[in-house]
């Protein structure tokens, strides 16, 4: 990369938040490189290929509308959440069915998962732009800026986006000691949405709960998946349920499978099979420990939302968002906001002008 000029960004992390702040800054104009430390685009939006399964992020709701827009501009075909049913709840005492489903509420799912809509995006970026399987090892200021140090070579740069979660980057960044004490501190106790999730997908050969009137929802008090949701594709193909566990302990797999068949009947018994995501032991999501960090009062915390080191750091993941944290949405909105920030510091006369 040349040398910086008030123009130039790397964007750390190629996630929803990562991708669109590269999107946006790259449409203005900004030399902008994005840099991945996965071999792979979308972070927490990962869908398995045929079927598509969505393995971590899976839906977006009603009022979510930069969701919605992006959909609409990547040409991205979506359907309603099956809930039609009745859900299921579980305790020590047994399973118990609840009519019209009070546990799902209406929302939206991508017809080709979740991940299709990261690629999808990242099909956008000009050639270069875009570096995968680069992990970033140190941020340091220097007198024109920013070092970004990666294990092969140093980017030379204005501005920083660090597209990650906070706690990520206190854990794994070599700052150079020049992060305040307070930030480093709130950026390292910050929770990870999902980070300490294991999701769990059964694929079946037909959608049998919706024959009983179920609409494949439950919660349990009992067994490894406190939460469950129908995750078959439109109209019912590729049938399909998924929960979420707190670990996944010796015996997992077993203990999943039985306590499918203690809610949804003996035909959950054998599932065609069983995807097993635990994001606590993603290198590149969690950092360690992650199970600790529970506070999550610290979404959107005030730090996150000015630029840190000389107005050059600037923070987007969904835990830094004010609005929809946890949500695709709250990293959209994230990753605009940091690009916006950007343009305000240093803007293109020829552009339209920026907002706050």
């Amino acid at each position: 990369m040349p040398r910086p000029d008030d123009r130039s960004v790397v964007v750390i992390g190629a996630g929803a938040a990562g991708l669109t702040a590269a999107a946006a800054l790259t449409a203005a104009g900004y030399d902008t490189v994005c840099l991945e430390a996965r071999n792979r685009v979308g972070g927490r939006m990962l869908t398995t290929a045929n079927p598509a399964l969505d393995l971590g992020a899976t839906w977006f709701w009603d009022g979510e509308t930069r969701v919605r827009d992006l959909v609409t501009r990547l040409g991205q075909q979506i359907f309603p959440q099956h809930t039609a049913g009745s859900a299921v709840y579980q305790d020590d005492t047994g399973a118990y069915r609840l009519p019209n489903n009070p546990v799902d509420a209406p929302a939206y799912r991508f017809a080709a998962g979740a991940g299709a809509l990261a690629e999808r995006l990242a099909a956008t970026l000009p050639d270069g732009v875009l570096r995968l399987a680069t992990p970033v090892t140190a941020i340091r200021e220097t007198p024109q800026g920013l070092s970004v140090e990666t294990a092969a070579e140093s980017y030379e740069t204005a501005h920083v986006v660090l597209a990650v979660p906070p706690a990520l980057a206190a854990a794994h960044l070599d700052f150079g000691g020049a992060l305040p004490e307070e930030l480093l501190r709130v950026a390292a106790q910050t929770p990870v949405w999902m980070g300490a999730i294991t999701k769990v997908v059964a694929t079946y050969r037909r959608p049998f709960w919706r024959d009983r009137g179920l609409a494949g929802a439950a919660i349990s008090h009992s067994g490894p998946l406190r939460e469950l949701h129908d995750m078959s594709g439109p109209d019912g193909a590729t049938p399909a349920l998924f929960g979420f566990a707190a670990a996944a302990t010796p015996g997992f797999r077993q203990a999943v499978t039985r306590q499918l068949t203690e809610l949804f009947g003996p035909d959950a018994a054998e599932p065609e099979a069983l995807h097993i995501q635990d994001w606590s032991t993603e290198r590149w999501t969690s950092p360690p420990q992650v199970h600790r960090r529970t506070d999550y009062g610290l979404f959107g915390h005030p730090l996150y939302q000015r630029p840190a080191l000389d107005g050059r750091l600037h923070w987007a993941s969904t835990e830094t968002s004010t609005e929809y944290a946890g949500h695709i949405e709250g990293a959209l909105a994230s990753g605009l906001r940091a690009a916006n920030t950007i343009a305000c510091s240093s803007p293109d006369p020829k552009a339209e002008p920026c907002t706050k």
